[in-house]
């Protein structure tokens, strides 16, 4: 039975700052019009995301893994509920590919 990874690595983190990075950058550059709603969604995400940077500067890892998490499932969110275009992209967001 392979060892169950328990660490959070430096590539760990960066790769989820760069899939969410990405994917923000992604719902603001095809719909710059946002709604409301959309706008509200896209305030808690750069929360989160400027919360990771800050949590990694301390050293803190895990809660900068867990606000990287929180800014996507938000983005997730967005995507699925139509507040977010995002062009079907089914590799950066949780939607089918279809929208």
């Amino acid at each position: 039975m392979k060892p169950i990874q328990r660490d959070i690595t430096d590539e760990k983190l960066a790769k989820y700052f760069d899939v969410s990075t990405r994917a923000r950058d992604k719902v603001v550059k095809l719909n710059p019009k946002l709604s409301a709603e959309a706008k509200d969604m896209l305030t808690m995400i750069n929360c989160y995301i400027a919360d990771a940077h800050h949590f990694k500067e301390k050293g803190d890892y895990i809660n900068a893994f867990a606000a990287l998490n929180y800014a996507h499932g938000w983005l997730d969110a967005g995507a699925r509920l139509g507040h977010f275009f995002v062009d079907g992209d089914d590799v950066l967001f949780t939607v089918d590919g279809k929208d």
